[in-house]
């Protein structure tokens, strides 16, 4: 998914896996800075509004102004006539004012100029529902007498909501159709203050300023975006990583482990008994192209791309195995000198292919430990299909102590997360009586 496609889906309110976005966590830096912003607009609307007084000032009629006089110039400059001009008399010009006085303010209305303004606290977690409370309470407060300062202040109030709006929110379509009834609102009702000189400047940087930082806005939100897909590829590599790397264990650890055992028996008998060395040799053959059948799948999915031609197409991509394999995983081991039994109970269930290879992967990497550590333990295997779990237990009689070979317990570790995936447990460690359990509870659907 492109950072574009992304933020799109962002914008709409949809996190990365189509699910809805969860509401933003605001730092304690940015619930300040909306507290403070929300805490000065009330005082101001409060303090404008409480001055009741204020004088307006109306044009009056042109007061006519004599001309100015014409004085003669002394007569020391003989045949020359020099006229200086005064400067016309100052005449004071009438300029008729008329001062209104409002009602003094009421308690409630003093209440919803401190609402005009305080859901802006929460402009940012949830901008449209903060955008109609406070031009709700604008409207209500202009239902009364409402002074000039007071008018000028909520008007602020309602372009910092509508600002969140349309920067904040994930509803597009509703955060349109809010802004334009909001447009129709102030240019019915009363809501915009008579614009000044003074303040031309500030509403035509306001804008600008709200704008470039809507800009800045969406490039962060850009590049948390990025780093946000770029850290969750990162986890998505390390956890494909570790599946490869159980998948691989499970697949070669087992059948490694057969071929060595069949192996090591065939180098004892060769010379004493050359048939029994030589069916040896055919179960380690065997083993070697199952291995390679199961590598070759396991490598066949890793090769597969979604454009062009299809690398894996030649490799054998047989199903993976499951429960139903049980009795042929059982028989390999008991070709390699080990007695295996295995009982099934209860009324098999049809299982999820996760489930079912997780199973069969518990059975496979108790069985092949025993092998490894256990040399002539005898291994019993039930898979038991309770209602609402499967139960899988593979216990051993204990034997003679191999040397421990490479792996180091991650074979269980493995199967642990794996299980943990479908909300599984595995308990393993040794038996009371000599040999060792592992036993695994998986949760079933339908069962």
């Amino acid at each position: 998914m492109s950072t574009r496609d992304a933020l799109v889906r962002r914008a709409r309110g949809l996190g990365l896996a189509g699910a809805p976005r969860q509401l933003p966590r605001l730092s304690p830096p940015s619930w300040a800075f909306d507290a403070v912003i929300a805490l000065v607009l009330a005082v101001f609307t409060v303090i404008g509004d409480l001055n009741r007084s204020y004088v307006e000032v109306r044009p009056g009629p042109d007061i006519a102004v004599p001309p100015p006089a014409r004085i003669p110039s002394p007569p020391t400059v003989p045949h020359t006539a020099v006229e200086h001009v005064l400067p016309p008399p100052t005449v004071p010009h009438p300029v008729p004012a008329v001062e209104h006085v409002l009602p003094p303010a009421e308690p409630w209305e003093l209440l919803v100029a401190v609402l005009t303004a305080l859901p802006l606290l929460v402009r940012r977690r949830y901008p449209l529902a903060a955008y109609w409370a406070v031009m709700g309470a604008t409207l209500l407060l202009h239902r009364g007498a409402v002074a000039a300062d007071a008018t000028t202040v909520t008007f602020a109030s309602g372009l910092i909501a509508a600002y969140s709006a349309a920067v904040y929110s994930p509803h597009r379509k509703a955060v349109a159709g809010s802004l334009l009834a909001g447009a129709v609102l102030y240019a019915v009702f009363p809501l915009v203050p008579e614009v000044d000189k003074g303040l031309v400047p500030v509403l035509v940087l306001l804008p600008v300023g709200l704008a470039a930082h809507g800009v800045h806005t969406w490039r962060q939100r850009a590049r948390t975006l990025q780093e946000e897909q770029q850290a969750a590829l990162r986890r998505a590599v390390d956890q494909e990583r570790a599946r490869i790397a159980r998948e691989l264990h499970d697949v070669v650890t087992h059948n490694v482990s057969m071929m060595t055992i069949q192996a090591g028996a065939a180098r004892k008998v060769l010379d004493s008994a050359p048939d029994q060395a030589r069916e040896a040799m055919l179960a380690v053959e065997a083993a070697g192209r199952s291995a390679m059948s199961e590598l070759r799948h396991v490598m066949g999915l890793l090769t597969m791309t979604s454009e062009g031609p299809d690398p894996a197409a030649g490799a054998d991509l047989a199903p993976q195995p499951g429960l139903d394999r049980l009795p042929e995983l059982a028989e390999g081991v008991r070709e390699g000198g080990v007695p295996v039994e295995l009982t099934v109970r209860g009324v098999p269930a049809a299982l999820a292919g996760g489930v079912d290879l997780a199973a069969y992967r518990v059975v496979q990497e108790a069985l092949t430990n025993a092998v490894r550590h256990a040399a002539g333990a005898s291994v019993s295997v039930l898979v038991e299909y309770a209602p609402g779990e499967l139960r899988v237990e593979v216990t051993d009689s204990g034997g003679r102590a191999r040397p421990p070979g490479p792996g180091g317990g991650r074979g269980l570790a493995g199967l642990r997360e794996r299980l943990a995936l479908y909300g599984g447990s595995l308990h393993t460690g040794p038996r009371p009586g000599g040999g060792f359990r592992v036993r695994a509870v998986i949760p079933v659907e339908g069962s």
